[in-house]
């Protein structure tokens, strides 16, 4: 298996206690934490490995409802099916930075909670990244494939969402009122070989190649 994890920005968190004891205890206690990495396995939650300075120790599998970016309790408390809109969707998953959007204004349409705003942080994506197993998802599949943008939200919570369900607002490129999109989900696998004029290209061996139309 070649991914399974991926690297993160270093983000400082809090961690809420009860989630480093099975939910036992330390409820209501927070645990300073630095993002280390993510695990996407499918039909689960987004694993985060976490850095704890004061124990000198890592703790892996925490979901995004275990974290906060200050040690209180959120107003809402979201719960981690309002945190993150669907499970990994694939062992392959790659982690960026859309730089282009990264200091935009987003605003995101929570299950329960109506709208929620926020600052984005970085995108998980999967892919099936085995080329040699039974592709069982649909992280490649135009109508089903979602990204993960991980999203600072304004009561304190992390959340990973996909892009039909967040707007995102730039002071100098988008209207005082931007239209409602009306878009359709795409279906339909781009491609530009098969299903079009065959050109014979087995026989060339020129630098400058022309396709069948221009060798008429």
């Amino acid at each position: 298996m070649s991914s399974l994890i991926c690297n993160l920005p270093a983000i400082e968190v809090w961690v809420r206690k009860e989630y480093l004891t099975d939910h036992n205890s330390g409820h209501g206690e927070f645990v300073k934490g630095v993002w280390v990495s993510a695990k996407s396995m499918p039909g689960r939650a987004f694993y985060f490995e976490t850095y704890l300075p004061d124990y000198a120790a890592m703790y892996d599998k925490l979901p995004i409802s275990a974290f906060l970016s200050d040690p209180k309790l959120p107003d809402p408390d979201m719960t981690l099916h309002n945190l993150q809109f669907w499970n990994c969707m694939d062992y392959g998953v790659t982690a960026i930075q859309k730089q282009f959007i990264g200091s935009m204004s987003y605003e995101l349409y929570t299950r329960d909670y109506g709208t929620m705003k926020g600052t984005y942080i970085a995108t998980l994506d999967n892919y099936h990244d085995d080329p040699d197993t039974v592709d069982y998802s649909t992280s490649e599949t135009p109508a089903e494939h979602k990204s993960h943008n991980l999203i600072e939200l304004e009561n304190g919570q992390y959340a990973l969402y996909p892009n039909n369900r967040m707007r995102i607002f730039d002071n100098s490129l988008t209207p005082k009122e931007p239209k409602k999109p009306d878009f359709k989900v795409s279906t339909v696998y781009y491609q530009v070989e098969n299903g079009f004029d065959y050109d014979g290209m087995g026989n060339e061996d020129d630098y400058f190649w022309k396709i069948a139309k221009e060798r008429e």
